[in-house]
């Protein structure tokens, strides 16, 4: 078995010679099971060659279907191996990876179909009666099976599409190797289909006979499509040169069986496939023979060695010579005789199949007349309906009222006759078959015979004789078999044109007499039936009205008690809700109290600050309070939007109360600042900026005093709080300096345009050290773009940091002045300070100057027209600058 998978199961593409799938079949047989071949098989490299996998599902496929049938439950625990292989290739894009998916599905299918369904044997050869008995009288079982036989040949369907659409099916081409490999499989798959679409018409008939038509309009839609697939399936390989010598396919009608009409089963005709005998394919008795010859040759060869050097000893060449002529007369004779041999028992093996398609041609002759009897039975007896629903007349009735019954007795007693002739025909029926079944037994032991005859040709004369005698023994009896089935179908048949005789007289003689007595019964049984219903309905219906009356009565009470409870369950939670809302108001305007109590004790602060003496010492500019003020009056708008969202729902006071707490520090800051500026303010606007800080405090006050009463906190209005910050703000715009001599302005100017004119000289030299950048790598190459590169690339860095230097230096002199000149202007600081002015002015112009002789070495260098010392002066002279300007800086 190990060779004979290593040999099937390979990585060329052509297709699995059948003298090694026939070992491994044959292993499993000896082994009763499948352990060998998959201790072997799960060793095989499947994931890296798709052509090894494919050949894999086929040799599984075949071992399945031929195999031991404990092999279906060996293959059972490595069902996942084999659907991860599948999903393996099915992932990748790659022609026979797409096959392997669909073949893995599909034998993931046939496996779990014949698991769930052991009746069926994994060849799919069943008769209809263990087809019948499986499927049952259930319709939910019989559904169920149908549902499940139409998967199963959709799997098998969608194998054969998809190889045939990778392939360019004409004649020449079926020939070719790599042709055959993609085709074999599709040889268990004619043999799978032609079962399954039997046995999917006998359900289908089934069906039909149990459920209406509207049900089982889906599977008609079903079985149409995958009809129209199969035919066009067989009608392709039909007529490929490949299948014409390995298998006989079947034909299928022209069209579907109309399941709508029962008797279209009797024309329904079992599709059977033949796998022709083929010679086989072993060439080891040939070599068997070949070897032995040479052995005998041997001898030969050496005496004529020895006679051609030392001369024939004592005369025995010659008659070496006449021994070895005859014995090879005899070999050749020996092998004309095995020929014929061999030739005589095909011929006898084709007649015999012949003869048994013959017999099956017969038995489906014999089931349609069966069929036919059957559907004339079911016409007879809806005649015998009609005929019953008849009235005669009641006087003639009686009459002949005892007459009938004598004849209706007599006719029941023919009808019983029938009845048992029916079932003797069954019988017989079922002997053929079993006969039929020995006949190809007999057929398999002489193929055994045959092979065991090939094995064993060492003893070719006695075995030749041997099977002549077996063949001629087993001809005689098979004849002889063959004979009396023939004499016994003859009989059937004579028996069966009886009782379809003997059927018509019974159907002339009960139409006429049945239906006058059954007639008669029927109106009896009838108006009894009647009566005895019409009191049975009377006593259920009172019985049933003082049941409804006692049940309305018990739920109207019921009814009433749950509306109560219910009721009384509304109001209950109602009640909890307004406690609940109520609580929740509370508690927000708690919240609210806290917060405007925090609000009054900051502004309280800030207005008692201004009397402090303390504070006299804190000074501020008049552009800081500019600012807060203005910070102050914007928060206003927040506090009134979240003033009118508590007045909308006061369940919500989270707004209000983060809108208090930003005003009141807001607020309480510029009163504070205010003070503060008054300070160095000069004394009547010093004066007037203190009053309106106290009343703006006060005003606040008054606004936060509305807010804690409940009444009184929808009409609270910011009208006063807004005019005193205005005032407050008006005032220290009012204070802001407006202007000092020219002179001032002027030296205050020049900082800003030097600063501005210092980086506008940094940008410029960017630009141009880019330019240049561009124009080296345009001009030069080798080790002078890298140095020049390198060059260019330091000056761009430096650059950057100046150009970090100038802003971050901008910035801080801001800074310098903001936090120093208090509520003087810029212009007055740099005045005052004019000695860290100039500094300043000269340290940022040294900065620009250096930044403009550093480009324009670095130009002339690239150019070759300065020296590297220039570009380090300039270095030297930009970190001097860079000294002046963070000294400068420095206070």
């Amino acid at each position: 078995q190990a060779i004979s998978i290593s040999k099937a199961i390979n990585t060329q593409e052509a297709p699995v010679k059948e003298k090694h799938a026939r070992r491994i079949i044959l292993g499993t047989h000896h082994e009763k099971g499948a352990f060998t071949f998959w201790s072997y098989a799960i060793g095989l490299p499947l994931p890296s060659s798709a052509i090894l996998s494919w050949k894999f599902c086929h040799v599984l496929h075949k071992v399945l279907r031929d195999g031991h049938p404990n092999v279906l439950q060996d293959c059972q625990r490595y069902r996942s191996n084999i659907r991860e292989m599948g999903d393996l290739w099915g992932h990748l894009h790659d022609r026979y990876g797409q096959l392997v998916n669909i073949y893995t599905r599909l034998l993931l299918t046939k496996i779990s179909f014949h698991i769930k369904h052991p009746e069926f044997p994994a060849g799919l050869e069943v008769s209809d009666e263990v087809l019948e008995k499986t499927a049952g009288t259930d319709v939910n079982n019989i559904f169920q099976l149908t549902v499940e036989l139409f998967d199963y040949l959709d799997c098998e369907l969608k194998l054969s599409e998809s190889v045939f659409r990778q392939l360019n099916t004409s004649m020449a081409v079926s020939q070719m190797s790599a042709v055959q490999c993609r085709l074999a499989p599709l040889i268990q798959v004619i043999q799978d289909c032609s079962h399954l679409y039997h046995y999917s018409v006998k359900l289908m008939f089934k069906l039909h006979s149990c459920l209406p038509a509207d049900t089982l309009q889906g599977h008609r839609d079903r079985f149409h499509e995958q009809f129209r697939s199969l035919k066009n399936f067989f009608k392709k390989a039909s007529d490929m040169l490949y299948f014409k010598r390995l298998i006989q396919i079947p034909r299928l009608p022209e069209s579907p069986p109309n399941f709508l009409r029962a008797s279209a089963l009797a024309e329904h005709v079992k599709p059977v496939v033949v796998i022709p005998e083929e010679a086989p394919e072993d060439e080891e008795p040939e070599n068997l023979i070949e070897i032995s010859t040479a052995s005998t040759m041997e001898p030969q060869i050496t005496s004529d060695i020895f006679d051609q050097t030392f001369g024939p000893p004592n005369g025995i060449r010659d008659d070496r010579d006449a021994q070895i002529e005859s014995l090879k007369r005899e070999v050749d004779m020996l092998r004309a005789e095995m020929e014929k041999i061999k030739l005589e028992a095909q011929r006898y093996i084709t007649q015999l199949k012949a003869q048994v398609n013959s017999l099956e041609g017969e038995v489906e002759e014999q089931r349609k007349q069966k069929q036919k009897a059957l559907v004339d039975n079911e016409q007879l007896r809806d005649e015998l309906e009609r005929l019953q629903r008849v009235k005669q007349d009641s006087d003639r009735s009686q009459r002949l009222c005892a007459e009938a019954e004598k004849k209706a007795n007599a006719t029941e007693i023919r009808y019983t006759k029938l009845k048992e002739k029916h079932s003797e025909l069954i019988n017989t029926h079922a002997e053929l078959l079993r006969k039929n079944a020995d006949t190809a037994k007999q057929l398999t032991v002489t193929q055994q015979s045959q092979e065991e005859v090939a094995r064993v040709k060492e003893q070719l004369a006695f075995q030749v004789e041997q099977v002549k005698r077996e063949a001629e023994m087993k001809l005689e009896d098979q004849s002889v078999q063959l004979e009396q089935m023939r004499q016994e179908l003859d009989t059937r048949r004579e028996e069966l044109d009886q009782a379809q005789r003997s059927l018509s007289h019974a159907k002339q003689a009960g139409v006429e007499l049945s239906a006058q007595v059954e007639a008669l019964h029927a109106e009896k049984e009838v108006l009894r039936r009647s009566v005895s219903e019409k009191e049975c309905e009377l006593l259920s219906a009172r019985g049933l009205v003082e049941e409804k009356e006692l049940q309305l009565s018990q739920e109207a009470d019921k009814a009433m008690r749950e509306i109560r409870e219910l009721q009384g369950r509304l109001l209950e939670k109602s009640n909890q809700e307004q406690n609940l809302q109520q609580k929740l108001l509370d508690e927000q305007f708690s919240i609210l109290q806290e917060a405007v109590r925090e609000a009054e004790d900051i502004l309280r602060d800030a207005v008692a600050k201004l009397d402090d003496p303390l504070h006299v010492r804190c000074t501020s500019s008049p552009d800081y309070l500019l600012s807060r003020a203005q910070a102050a009056l914007e928060s206003t708008d927040t506090l009134e939007s979240g003033h009118a969202q508590y007045v909308a729902s006061m369940a919500d006071a989270a707004g209000l109360v983060g809108a208090l707490a930003l005003f009141s520090h807001l607020t309480a800051d510029t009163i504070l600042n205010g003070g503060a500026t008054s300070h160095l303010a000069p004394t009547d606007p010093a004066d007037r900026l203190m009053e309106t800080c106290r009343d703006c405090g006060q005003q606040s006050l008054d606004y936060l005093g509305k807010l804690k009463d409940k009444q009184s906190v929808g009409h609270a209005e910011l009208r006063d709080v807004r005019r005193a910050l205005q005032g407050v703000l008006q005032l220290a715009q009012e204070l802001r300096p407006k202007s000092l001599d020219i002179k001032q302005e002027e030296l205050g100017d020049m900082v800003e345009k030097e600063m501005a004119s210092t980086s506008k000289a940094i940008e410029d030299a960017v630009r141009r050290i880019e330019e240049m950048m561009s124009q080296a790598r345009s001009e030069s190459s080798g080790v002078k773009l890298e140095v020049n590169e390198r060059i260019l690339n330091s000056c761009t860095d430096l650059m950057k940091a100046i150009r970090l230097l100038v802003t971050t230096s901008t910035n801080l002199q801001k800074e310098i002045v903001e936090s120093g000149r208090g509520a003087a202007t810029t212009q007055e600081f740099y005045a005052k300070n004019s000695r860290w002015t100039e500094g300043l002015i000269s340290a940022s112009k040294a900065v620009g100057w250096g930044a403009t002789q550093l480009v324009e070495s670095a130009d002339r260098v690239v150019l070759h027209m300065g020296k590297y010392e220039e570009l380090i002066v300039c270095s030297h002279e930009i970190a001097a600058s860079t000294a002046q300007l963070v000294a400068a800086s420095k206070v």
